[in-house]
């Protein structure tokens, strides 16, 4: 089993599609603490955003960028479940039963 602290991002996430392109892509070789504190760090501002857009209605400028921003944080997300879930990482496959 790899030491979580070894763990890091695979790059392989997009996101922001336009069409059915991606405009984005997480970078593989981000340690996978840094990349879920920094995914945290964006939800908390998306959370802070969504909240003032639904006590501001005559403009959806928070929203969007709630919605961008939830974007970012679930590839990131995303990739970090990709890591844990590959071969030899997988904490449930060395569990005897």
């Amino acid at each position: 089993m790899t030491n979580p602290q070894d763990l890091k991002t695979i790059g392989l996430t997009p996101f922001s599609y336009h069409g059915n392109q991606p405009l984005f892509r997480i970078n593989g070789g981000v340690p996978v603490i840094q990349a879920l504190s920094h995914a945290s760090d964006l939800l908390h501002i998306a959370k802070l955003l969504a909240s003032d857009a639904a006590m501001v209605r005559d403009t959806d400028r928070h929203a969007w960028a709630s919605h961008f921003l939830q974007e970012m944080s679930k590839a990131i997300i995303d990739d970090v479940a990709k890591v844990l879930d590959a071969p030899g990482n997988n904490r449930a496959s060395n569990v005897a039963p």
